[in-house]
């Protein structure tokens, strides 16, 4: 055990001279083996060794238990120790993941590199529970030997390893009676899955642990070559499924999406080749992904452009499209995509878009609808574009221009100009 570990610092070069090593150490046998094996390493390699230990209080007098052994354990060898406790609640992730966050905060708190004792079956496991979640290649590379500060020198050797190397060194430790329950996901591939696996071959914790770490390397080389912003769909369309899947599930990961499975990658792949260049999508943590035409975004909830008075003379505030219409008597006949010079009838009001609205422009009468399709304007915006009218109808629109029949020949007449809320023409 003590070749592989010191094998596998050297191969990922995890430690240089002078580093301060922090062993995580829980009471197990994994643990228990790591800081040894270290403790034995520590002059070889010069660096400066330490424990930490964490006390959940998840198991009552044991957990107290855990604790005084692991101060015995380094009082006898003379390795400083950092001790740790806290209450978990259980979040939205159960008390498992609670439980981890809370012990990692207090590790990543502490001055140093911190390494736990994650073996080659701990990967095993981890890559089958992906596999039985649902997962790409990231999830079956399993544990990252390196993390930024975090190492696990451990990932290739066994659990039977661990236990030889307790046997020849006389050492003891403590066993968690929480791994005996089949509550977790992961005691029930333990105890259930992998002794059957271990029939059919008696190294599939080694194996499997090995195939991981091969597929990181892969996994990482992929990523490199995938790196950047997110393509147009264009472009998406023309890639190799491999590449294409990748720069989605970043993008999703920028997006919000915590964790993105394969079922979430392939729904944002259905809405590069949809049909649809308005298609949607709903991902987890309440996030809408959209198309717009050539690209994908996440879209922000926004309240559609309720209607208005338009004060006259005066200003009008629009948030939701960020515009203010300024309306005055008019100086002169100018009219354009965001400046109309008109007679109204009546009061005007500003609005968003209505089912059936259209608008006469020199070319035609045409859907208003159609009209933003053609500009290519994404559908979630359509609703937030001002509609100017009076009680003759529709006066003009932003960004389209005025409907000619309603502009003033002559003055006296108003102009209405929609100007941005930060003051910068439109």
């Amino acid at each position: 055990m003590l070749n592989k570990l010191a094998a596998f610092l050297e191969e990922h070069r995890m430690l240089q001279p002078g580093d301060t090593l922090v062993c995580a150490v829980s009471g197990g046998a994994d643990s228990v083996a790591l800081l040894f094996a270290m403790y034995l390493l520590k002059d070889k390699l010069g660096i400066r060794l330490s424990a930490a230990h964490f006390n959940h209080h998840l198991r009552g007098a044991e957990s107290d238990r855990d604790a005084r052994f692991v101060e015995a354990f380094c009082r006898g060898l003379g390795i400083p120790l950092h001790m740790g406790e806290g209450t978990v609640v259980p979040g939205e992730k159960g008390l498992e993941a609670a439980a981890r966050e809370a012990r990692y905060a207090f590790f990543m708190g502490l001055p140093g590199k911190i390494a736990t004792a994650h073996t080659a079956d701990d990967n095993a496991e981890t890559v089958l529970m992906h596999l039985v979640r649902g997962t790409g290649l990231k999830g079956l590379g399993g544990i990252a030997p390196v993390s930024g500060r975090l190492l696990r020198p451990m990932l290739t050797v066994t659990r039977r390893e661990v236990e030889d190397f307790l046997d020849e060194y006389h050492l003891k430790h403590v066993e968690d009676s929480s791994n005996e329950s089949n509550d977790f996901l992961r005691n029930r591939i333990r105890h259930g899955l992998m002794p059957l696996l271990r029939r059919e071959n008696p190294r599939i914790g080694e194996n499997l642990s090995r195939l991981a770490l091969g597929l990181r390397l892969d996994e990482a080389y992929l990523e490199d070559q995938t790196s950047g912003p997110l393509p147009g769909i264009s472009v998406l369309r023309q890639l190799h499924p491999a590449a294409r899947r990748r720069y989605l599930r970043r993008f999703l990961e920028d997006s919000g999406v915590r964790e993105p499975e394969q079922s979430h990658v392939e729904l944002a792949e259905a809405l590069v080749f949809s049909e649809n260049p308005s298609a949607r999508g709903s991902f987890p943590g309440g996030k809408t992904i959209a198309r717009e035409y050539d690209r994908l975004v996440v879209l922000e909830e926004r309240e559609t452009l309720p209607e208005r008075l338009l004060s006259c003379p005066g200003r009008t505030e629009l948030p939701e499209a960020g515009l203010v219409a300024v309306c005055a008597p008019a100086e002169s006949l100018e009219n354009g995509p965001r400046v109309f010079t008109v007679r109204p009838r009546g009061q005007m009001v500003l609005r968003g878009r209505r089912s059936g609205d259209a608008l006469r422009l020199p070319g035609g009468r045409k859907l208003l609808k159609k009209r933003m399709i053609d500009a290519k304007i994404p559908a979630p915006r359509r609703d937030r574009i001002p509609v100017l009218c009076d009680e003759g109808g529709i006066l003009g629109v932003w960004g389209f221009g005025a409907d000619p029949d309603r502009t003033a020949r002559e003055l006296p007449a108003v102009t209405v100009r929609f100007i941005s809320l930060d003051n910068t023409e439109e």
